[in-house]
């Protein structure tokens, strides 16, 4: 197997060159190959609450603010939720990033901002999204965080990436963060090639969860597809060579039965899912 630091090496020399991805967003990657699978395992929590059951068995996790706490040895990464302008979430958070005192290890870009609803998505015009990422997000990058594209709300039917690429962006992403809801293993797939062959980058799946996202973005509700669906993905995640990184998500929206913890704050059998897969290779 390909150390850590060779994989990523090798994967920056993807198809985006053949398909007219500009220099601009390929501009200047970081060096730090060896630090693109976070904290040594794909494995990850996004909002973190089961990350106290599983945390022996992740590398990294995030809540979608700029400074999130330490939790043992699971690697917080930062991330720059948007401009400031959708929801009294996105102002606070836009003020806690403004407050940063360095250039954290990893920073992730806007959450979804080719979608509109107050403090769920970004809703920011790509010119816009230009602006703040040479801004504050580039910067960042030059001091030596590794920077993670903007995760996009359309999946693969997205274009506000395919956009924002083609701008005079002063410094380009090292890793692509997507977001993947899906109920089968092949829309899953079809997602990862999207982006794999779109920007030919290291793909870090910043949020998944089990959705009928073709049926009014329905959460799948039985629980054993949903434990089963959670075993598979993460054999495909750990298995697929472009995955650096996913992150079960806590995030609203997803059901009865997607959440990680019930209501006594104990593990659900969706976290215990989780927990069992990822333990298979952590």
């Amino acid at each position: 197997m390909l150390s850590h630091s060779l994989l990523f090496a090798s994967l920056l020399l993807g198809p985006a060159a053949a398909r007219g991805v500009t220099d601009d967003a390929k501009a200047a990657p970081n060096s730090k190959r060896a630090d693109t699978i976070p904290g040594g395992k794909k494995a990850g929590s996004a909002g973190g609450r089961a990350v106290p059951y599983w945390q022996d068995h992740l590398g990294w996790w995030y809540d979608w603010t700029p400074s999130p706490e330490a939790q043992g040895s699971v690697v917080p990464v930062s991330m720059l939720w948007g401009s400031g302008n959708n929801g009294e979430q996105d102002a606070a958070r836009f003020a806690e990033f403004q407050a940063l005192a360095s250039a954290p290890q990893y920073l992730l870009g806007f959450n979804e901002p080719d979608c509109s609803g107050p403090d769920t998505s970004a809703n920011i015009a790509v010119d816009q999204g230009v602006g703040l990422w040479n801004q504050l997000i580039a910067p960042m990058g030059d001091q030596g965080s590794l920077l993670g594209s903007p995760s996009m709300c359309m999946q693969k039917d997205e274009s506000w990436l395919q956009e924002f690429s083609g701008q005079q962006l002063s410094r380009g992403w090292d890793f692509t963060a997507i977001h993947v809801y899906k109920p089968d293993m092949t829309g899953v797939q079809e997602d990862i090639d999207h982006y794999w062959n779109t920007y030919g980058k290291p793909i870090w799946v910043t949020e998944f969860g089990c959705v009928y996202d073709q049926d009014n973005f329905t959460p799948c509700s039985d629980q054993g597809q949903v434990s089963q669906w959670i075993s598979d993905v993460v054999d495909l995640f750990e298995n697929n060579e472009h995955v650096m990184a996913y992150a079960y998500t806590d995030g609203g929206g997803l059901g009865e039965v997607w959440p990680p913890i019930t209501s006594d704050g104990s593990l659900s059998q969706s976290g215990q899912a989780y927990l069992d897969a990822i333990s298979r290779y952590n």
